[in-house]
């Protein structure tokens, strides 16, 4: 059984469990396979990213209006930090769900990927929220070794995270 949390998050101020360990600054970021597809069982990990700077934008679904912003925001932000930043959306929507709203949304700079099949990403990353079997909204900077440099877990699911905060943690980590 995984570790559970409690007195992390809230939704709406009601009290969340958040599942899984924490992730801290300073230690090596947890692996993950996640989806881009619904039809093949190929997976994207943190390998597919190597070399780059990455920051991971947790959010419970992309048909929610706080991480539709969130996402659409990311993806303006990806033009002006260049080739050698990731950014990576995770939402436990299904993979067909997540193309439909990125092609409607017009979001082409960020890598969609999903978390709806085992949660693992979930998980390892302690976001899991166990009450909804979504993900809490967060964000991970991970520096090219794959070393976290800046974590969000946003107090309340239903807010935005720290936007500028997130994009300094990315150009600090750049140099």
């Amino acid at each position: 059984m995984s570790l559970e949390r409690t007195n992390v998050a809230t939704f709406k101020g009601n009290p969340i469990t958040l599942v899984g360990s924490e992730v801290k600054v300073g230690q090596k970021a947890p692996d993950f396979r996640l989806r881009k597809s619904a039809f093949s069982d190929e997976r994207t990990t943190l390998s597919d990213f190597a070399g780059k700077v990455k920051l991971i934008s947790v959010v419970p679904s992309l048909d929610t209006p706080v991480c539709d912003a969130q996402t659409r925001r990311f993806n303006e932000e990806a033009a002006n930090l260049g080739e050698s930043v990731a950014i990576i959306t995770v939402s436990c929507d299904l993979p067909m769900a997540q193309a439909r709203w990125c092609g409607a949304a017009g979001v082409d700079q960020v890598t969609v990927l999903s978390d709806y099949y085992d949660h693992s990403f979930g998980e390892a990353y302690g976001v899991y929220i166990k009450e909804f079997g979504l993900d809490h909204r967060s964000i991970f900077v991970l520096d090219r070794e794959n070393i976290v440099r800046y974590v969000e877990i946003v107090p309340d699911v239903t807010s935005h995270p720290d936007y500028g905060k997130a994009i300094a943690a990315v150009k600090e980590v750049l140099g």
